[in-house]
């Protein structure tokens, strides 16, 4: 696996917004927050664009920059403006080659799932699912979210047990313990890739789920693609994260956690449910690619490698 270099103090940073544009208001207070931690920022040009009202910028464009981004040897960590749409249209423009042999922390979450999901298949890259320069930096992360984050950006040493707040509980939804690198992420972006060269990997592996704004027959819809294409058959464990606004709009019904019951529990892979890591108001940084253990009748996932060297 090949892993970035931990950031350390003056270390060059480049933002970059590979999916949707950011609000130009908030990106000097995000750049100010990232120097407040220590480090350089370099802006990518995505971070001041939009193209077509709900992208930063052409697929063309998006793809170079963050090519660039990874190629130049000033830059020492690539972390992501925000989310929103728009990532899977870069994944064939992409330089994995250049990537692979010029490793760099990428951090970001949400729609940056599609690049997770690549840089890991196609680089062999670990990176960080976590907080976001203008969505969670400029707006005010929390202290929790916060130290997380700063110990795997800074700290080339495993997490080790991720903690939830003491008032968030981590349920078991189905006993037992698994072992092996963590992938996924939002659930649309994985449903989103299914069918395509992209496709997310999970055998062997721990398969982590989180989204927001999303009912219950849409989660039902999109873990049924999961589970026709064979996601939940071939993966080790499934780690819940937050859902986010994810209650029935119009009607009652299913919850999200019913859906969960129906659909992915009969796989009786060992599987927690609550863990505080997506878009809630705790996002824990999660490392991708890197060996994690679940136990999941205990609720304990412990990261048990570094991210970063």
């Amino acid at each position: 696996m090949n892993k970035g270099r931990a950031w350390q103090a003056g270390d060059t940073i480049g933002i970059v917004a590979p999916s949707s544009p950011g609000d130009l208001e908030l990106l000097p207070k995000a750049i100010a927050k990232v120097e407040e931690l220590g480090f350089k920022v370099k802006v990518g040009e995505t971070c001041r664009q939009t193209y077509g009202g709900y992208l930063a910028g052409t697929p063309q464009l998006r793809a170079a920059e963050l090519n660039a981004m990874f190629a130049d040897d000033q830059v020492d960590g690539i972390l992501c403006l925000r989310g929103g749409y728009g990532a899977p249209q870069i994944l064939p423009l992409l330089d994995y080659d250049c990537i692979a042999q010029n490793p760099k922390l990428f951090v970001g979450y949400s729609d940056i799932t599609a690049l997770h999901t690549v840089f890991g298949q196609d680089a062999n890259l670990a990176t960080l699912h976590g907080p976001m320069a203008s969505s969670c930096l400029a707006r005010g992360l929390d202290d929790w979210s916060m130290s997380y984050l700063l110990r795997a950006l800074t700290e080339p040493e495993p997490l080790g047990e991720m903690i939830n707040p003491p008032e968030e509980e981590v349920i078991c939804m189905v006993d037992g313990q698994a072992s092996g690198p963590i992938v996924g992420g939002n659930l649309a972006l994985v449903a989103a890739l299914m069918g395509t060269p992209y496709e997310l990997d999970t055998r062997g592996k721990l398969l982590f789920l989180e989204d927001i704004d999303e009912e219950p027959y849409r989660i039902d819809r999109m873990l049924t693609q999961l589970a026709l294409g064979g996601l939940f058959d071939d993966c080790a464990g499934v780690i819940l994260g937050t859902w986010t606004n994810c209650e029935p709009k119009k009607r009652e019904g299913l919850s999200v956690w019913d859906v969960f019951q129906n659909i992915v529990v009969p796989y009786q892979k060992p599987m927690i449910w609550n863990i505080q890591i997506g878009h809630g108001a705790i996002n824990m940084a999660l490392p991708f690619g890197v060996h994690a253990t679940l136990d999941a009748t205990s609720g304990v996932l412990t990261i048990e490698e570094s991210v970063t060297v």
